[in-house]
């Protein structure tokens, strides 16, 4: 077993008026069997709709399945007595941070959540100053909130949740509100989180250059995975992806517009490096195609 698994997970949005009779019901997820490996960077992509916020928020026991189960570290989000447990081990980051940053100043926001669960003071002060580190928001700890950049505030809201020591991070496009420069910082720091400090990431989001150092793409689509693979397999899809209202990194769709003009571009560029790799012999002219 992964560190999250789904088997069979359905939810269902049901609408009930006045009288709590029954007006709509709106199937999210549907059956969805899904695991996650610990450690691993998987990267959640849909168009709205697709249930990708859904499953999220059934990972860290906001939602309970209409239908099959979620286990998160072996325990199952259905068992009250675990829904605490849980979320120390499944960290939520939300996409406005201001929804979830509550301190006059960063370092107490930081602690905030350990010092809920009873974490002594010694130990808290330990974990602020380690989570700060880890997103290199040190210089800020005594700055209020209020003052910090879109990035800067998604930062103290990944390290509040880094303080309660969990395995797994879950964003749910963390970078929707942000500016470049700080969608840049946060993903940044996300990939570092993942790579120094082995905690599973799963990242929710729309926008395509974000994923494409993940380790797994999972595509959503209807509440089932339509597609799954490495982002290089992912993109390699083009048109499939543009068949679920998706877009492709602009890198990956000028090389596919280019291999469809007839140059020897392979699927799924990733990077303008590699897609300038692959140009420069046909601008010095050695494959005999010219653009």
């Amino acid at each position: 077993m992964g560190i999250i698994e789904a088997a069979g997970l359905v939810f269902d949005y049901i609408r009930r008026d006045e009288n709590d009779n029954i007006e709509s019901v709106d199937r999210a997820l549907d059956h969805l069997d899904v695991q996650i490996e610990k450690g691993s960077f998987v990267a959640i992509l849909g168009h709205n709709g697709s249930g990708k916020s859904t499953l999220a928020k059934h990972i860290n026991a906001i939602l309970c399945p209409t239908e099959g189960a979620v286990w998160v570290s072996g325990m199952d989000t259905r068992e009250d007595d675990r829904i605490w447990e849980i979320r120390k081990r499944a960290g939520m980051v939300f996409q406005n941070p201001d929804n979830q940053i509550i301190g006059n100043v960063v370092e107490e926001d930081v602690g905030f959540g350990p010092e809920n669960i009873g974490v002594p003071t010694d130990e808290i002060w330990k974990r602020v100053d380690e989570s700060l580190e880890a997103v290199n928001m040190t210089a800020f700890r005594y700055k209020s909130p209020n003052k910090l950049s879109g990035g800067q505030k998604q930062r103290v809201a990944i390290a509040g949740v880094m303080a309660m020591r969990p395995e797994c991070i879950i964003l749910d496009e963390p970078t929707a509100m942000l500016d470049p420069t700080g969608r840049k910082e946060v993903i940044r720091t996300v990939r570092e989180l993942n790579r120094k400090e082995g905690i599973t990431v799963i990242l929710i989001t729309h926008y395509m250059e974000e994923v494409v150092h993940a380790d797994r793409v999972i595509v959503m689509e209807g509440g089932r995975i339509a597609m799954d693979g490495t982002p290089r397999d992912i993109f390699s899809r083009v048109e499939e992806l543009k068949s679920l209202r998706l877009d492709v990194p602009q890198v990956t769709e000028l090389a596919y517009e280019l291999r469809k003009a007839g140059l020897d571009v392979p699927e799924g560029i990733l990077s303008q490096e590699e897609l300038l790799e692959c140009l420069l012999p046909v601008l010095s002219g050695g494959s005999g195609q010219s653009i």
